[in-house]
């Protein structure tokens, strides 16, 4: 009898969780920072003249949304490889100024900021050599190559009182906002655990670029590039492909994990870095010489929350968070949020009274039904409901909330500390992943111990 009602309520259960989600509530969410930021007229005093380090891959992209940006304005660009000099005057326009030699972009007086998107071995030098110089600057992500790097940029940031914007742009978007807002509201209750993937299946995505055919030593000033790693015979795939090598790179942990640890910290009001972290994986797709895995999951404690964390770049899956709580699950991926609601209670006699004998279990369900069943036409349905927006990777939030700090100097919202904190649980996961040991942060001496 308990199996025919336990069937009968999840088919009740079922259906009216179909309802419920086919009537939630959906809301589209702009951008009126953006929106806004479309009718300003800067005039001439107030605009703000960057310089830009590395216009790669990523920092071709930011040159492109930067100077798209009201009362922004690109006065030089630096690349160690002379074809970037050529796409920087694509992008921004022929009078753009041209270098090997970040230095003169610290010198030159006309310049305001910096933007740069250079390997993370170089992170520490340029942001270091940046500020020290007195200007802000906006670095990508990860910010550190190592927690000691990270400790010297938060030191040297402070010290300075100059601006450091890390480039981790989900934690600028609209959608993560309201999501931080969602749960900070407690819509899922108490929360019991955090849930984080992602997951790619294709050369490009294991970073498995195409080559300039004029990559040479001659066309890129290759002993600069390797910096202060032991140095390498010029070979072009660790220049495009430099992300594979734990020497110039982070592995999925900085290039992917840092993202969606950033965007977790931001919805749920951290900062602060992981008080433990075990990590597993291995290079089990890509083959190519890498000595950074291709597969990396790893277990993180953050005070009493448990936060997984999957990257997988061997398979495509759907990519995103799942905040799991007691009175349901918020989902953040791609462009939505959808909240799950859950009531927490039992939706039928329990099956532990298939132990009891027939009379005291029938009388235990009797009991049960008369104290939870709701008259016909008085049950109720929990609600589920669902924001979009446009993708929490879009750029421009995030360039915008720098730009103007620069402007005003207000906060912006992922300073050094927070860069830091997130690019440590990264920092984690890549020594226990090496180790095979789980691993913690020692707050008291600044450093990864097992």
């Amino acid at each position: 009898m308990i199996k025919n009602l336990t069937r009968r309520k999840f088919l009740q259960r079922s259906a009216g969780a179909a309802v419920a989600m086919s009537a939630a509530k959906s809301v589209f969410l702009g951008d009126s920072r953006l929106e806004a930021a479309g009718y300003l007229e800067v005039p001439p005093s107030d605009r703000v003249r960057f310089g830009i380090i590395g216009i790669g891959m990523q920092g071709s992209d930011l040159l492109r949304n930067s100077i798209q940006l009201p009362g922004v304005e690109c006065v030089a660009a630096c690349d160690l490889y002379d074809g970037r000099h050529r796409l920087a005057k694509e992008i921004v326009g022929a009078g753009v100024s041209t270098t090997r030699r970040y230095q003169e972009l610290l010198n030159n007086r006309e310049i305001d900021c910096i933007v740069a998107a250079v390997p993370d071995h170089w992170h520490k030098k340029i942001v270091v050599a940046t500020v020290l110089a007195g200007k802000d600057i906006y670095c990508e992500k990860p910010m550190s190559h190592s927690a000691v790097d990270g400790l010297e940029m938060v030191k040297a940031a402070k010290s300075s009182g100059r601006i450091v914007q890390i480039g981790s742009q989900g934690v600028s978007s609209v959608l993560y906002a309201k999501a931080k807002e969602l749960l900070e509201k407690n819509v899922i209750g108490e929360l019991m655990m955090v849930e984080v993937a992602l997951g790619r299946n294709s050369p490009d995505g294991a970073w498995q670029y195409p080559l300039p055919r004029d990559l040479s030593p001659q066309t890129v000033d290759w002993d600069t590039w390797q910096g202060d790693v032991p140095k390498r015979p010029f070979d072009p795939k660790l220049f495009a492909r430099w992300r594979c090598w734990k020497e110039y790179g982070t592995g999925v942990a900085g290039d992917l994990m840092v993202h969606l640890i950033s965007g977790m910290l931001f919805m749920l009001g951290l900062n602060e870095p992981p008080r433990r972290a075990l990590a597993t994986g291995g290079i089990l797709r890509w083959k190519d010489g890498r000595n950074m895995p291709d597969v990396h999951a790893a277990l993180f404690d953050y005070g009493p929350h448990p936060v997984y964390v999957r990257l997988n770049l061997g398979t495509e899956t759907h990519d995103g968070y799942r905040f799991l709580g007691s009175k349901g699950i918020l989902e953040v991926s791609g462009h939505t949020i959808n909240y799950l609601p859950q009531s927490g209670n039992d939706e039928s006699p329990s099956y532990y009274a298939q132990s009891f004998p027939k009379e005291l279990r029938e009388e235990y369900v009797k009991e049960w039904h008369e104290e939870h069943d709701l008259a016909p036409g008085k049950e109720t349905i929990s609600e589920g409901f669902s924001y979009s927006s446009v993708s929490s990777g879009e750029l421009k939030p995030h360039l915008w909330n720098f730009f103007q700090a620069v402007r005003t100097r207000q906060p912006v919202v992922e300073d050094v500390v927070f860069g830091h904190h997130a690019a440590l649980a990264c920092h984690m996961a890549n020594e226990s992943y090496f180790r095979r040991s789980a691993v913690v942060w020692d707050a008291a001496a600044e450093k990864i111990e097992a």
